[in-house]
């Protein structure tokens, strides 16, 4: 199939985008495009006008401050791999990039777009959640801010209103710890049938900070509380790791779809929690 007609449209700023979204009864926003378009073609979609963000250079770059990693929401998979500021603050997100699609789709595919459209397959919404990341979202009236851990509501349903763009994502950097991201697909530039994100904090030989979200085992990426907590303040132990993949299954609620059984994806599920959990750790003491 092919898509519907809609009007298109290259603002040169923020503002711009955001008075044509605002102006479209039912417009949508352009980044990458990896998941609109095919959803325009199976009509499952059918938006009036695209307004797309390729032309605004205050979307793009990754800068550092203060204490946190600032990524602009246009910035693609490639230059988070390409990024000397990404690699020495937060190697987990290099690690995720390189899991997802494969190179032609990370040049063109933006870190915005991978979390901003609700699709419970993307790889970065989980790890944002595992980070505390903050969006930046641009509005008809103000800007506000939102965490990750607030943003998905529902399979493609977020926290943005009407007429808002995400503008950038604010990670605070991590001191020394451990990282993780464990993904199973059924080949290469697949979505995860089930993926883990994990990072660990080690003090006197036990976990002192733990976080662990999960990708693709429910309508929205998880945040694994219970199973985090299972882990801090205990020797990284046997015991201690199975308590908390414990944890993590109980919360998972995967489709019934080509990738599995919801029974076969809760437990490879809790398999890649944790092996996500032991390199993390193997990290963090190194």
């Amino acid at each position: 199939m092919i898509p519907g007609t809609f009007e298109y449209h290259r603002p040169k700023s923020v503002a711009e985008a955001a008075k044509l979204l605002r102006k479209s009864k039912d417009g949508r926003v352009l980044a990458g495009g990896h998941s609109l378009l095919p959803m325009m073609k199976l009509r499952m979609t059918e938006p009036s006008a695209l307004i797309d963000l390729g032309a605004i250079a205050a979307l793009r770059g990754i800068k550092k401050t203060g204490t946190k990693l600032v990524i602009g929401a246009m910035t693609t998979q490639h230059e988070l791999l390409a990024s000397a500021l990404v690699a020495k603050n937060l190697p987990i997100l290099h690690e995720t990039a390189i899991l997802i699609a494969d190179p032609q789709v990370r040049y063109v595919g933006t870190i915005g777009g991978n979390v901003a459209n609700g699709d419970p397959g993307n790889d970065m919404p989980a790890v944002m959640m595992a980070l505390d990341a903050t969006y930046k979202i641009a509005g008809p009236t103000k800007a506000r801010v939102v965490k990750a851990r607030a943003f998905y509501k529902g399979s493609y349903e977020t926290a943005l209103k009407a007429g808002e763009i995400v503008t950038a994502i604010e990670i605070p950097v991590p001191g020394k710890h451990g990282f993780a991201y464990e993904k199973l697909k059924r080949k290469v530039g697949d979505y995860a049938t089930a993926a883990a994100a994990v990072l660990i904090t080690l003090k006197a030989g036990k976990i002192a900070a733990c976080a662990i979200a999960l990708t693709n085992l429910a309508p929205t990426p998880l945040l694994a509380e219970a199973a985090a907590a299972a882990l801090v303040g205990r020797a990284p132990d046997d015991a201690a790791i199975s308590a908390a993949v414990a944890a993590a299954r109980k919360i998972m609620d995967p489709a019934n779809d080509t990738r599995g059984t919801p029974a076969y994806r809760k437990s490879v599920g809790g398999i890649y929690v944790e092996r996500a959990i032991k390199r993390a750790i193997a990290r963090a003491a190194g």
